[in-house]
């Protein structure tokens, strides 16, 4: 029979692998897609809607490294805000798409991009704070032409360290790396193993973790030999 005492050791001793495998996965994966793709996000217009592009871009069933050069190709192209993503031609959201390696979606995206600018233009003024204020952001998210469902989790995922009402947010597909990684399967859970801030990171971390079996392994094994 299992003692009080047996029992709160083996808490301690899980919580504390799992406080290691986090370690070892912010260490590992120090880069989240947003940074990758030139995102310095802050709570103000224009990173906030770079998130949302980007957000737009890996929700497609396209591999992560493409959608995030595809994002850093509009950028560098000058379609940072909403009214520079609106005011550009389809032709040129596509040509710069497809200079990202974007080519399988471009005239589709290309279409939502612009039909996205427009409607953040009209309803919020081209200001994502202002969705912030509706009484439910994550359904207002859905209205934005090229925003699914997964497109609101990547958005929320990402937003998290400067919206923090919404962390915990890790999505399905950041809990399916939790559970690669034998984390607890509960964001509430997950998100006393960090501070605050590094929520994004982790988050960002696990989805990585979910999609490169690799990089699990690699993290698996740091954790171990440091508690070894």
């Amino acid at each position: 029979m299992t003692t009080k005492t047996e029992r709160k050791s083996g808490k301690k001793t899980t919580a504390a692998r799992s406080e290691t495998v986090v370690r070892a996965l912010l260490n590992r994966q120090r880069r989240t897609y947003t940074a990758q793709a030139g995102i310095r996000l802050r709570n103000t217009p224009a990173p906030l809607y770079q998130t949302l592009v980007l957000a737009i871009l890996l929700s497609a069933r396209i591999k992560a490294d493409i959608a995030v050069a595809a994002a850093r190709a509009l950028f560098d192209a000058g379609m940072r805000d909403p009214r520079s993503m609106a005011d550009a031609s389809w032709q040129q959201r596509v040509d710069t798409l497809g200079k990202g390696g974007y080519r399988r979606y471009d005239e589709r995206t290309s279409t939502l991009l612009g039909r996205g600018a427009e409607l953040l233009l009209e309803r919020y003024g081209g200001d994502l704070r202002r969705l912030r204020d509706e009484p439910d952001p994550k359904k207002a998210l859905l209205d934005i032409p090229g925003i699914g469902p997964t497109g609101a989790d990547i958005f929320l995922r990402d937003v998290q360290g400067v919206w923090p009402e919404f962390a915990p947010y890790i999505d399905r597909k950041a809990l399916a790396g939790a559970r690669r990684l034998g984390l607890p399967a509960s964001p509430e859970k997950l998100g006393v193993l960090v501070q605050r801030r590094e929520m994004p990171r982790l988050a960002d971390g696990l989805v990585h973790a979910a999609l490169h079996k690799q990089l699990a392994d690699e993290v698996l094994a740091t954790a171990t030999a440091k508690s070894a």
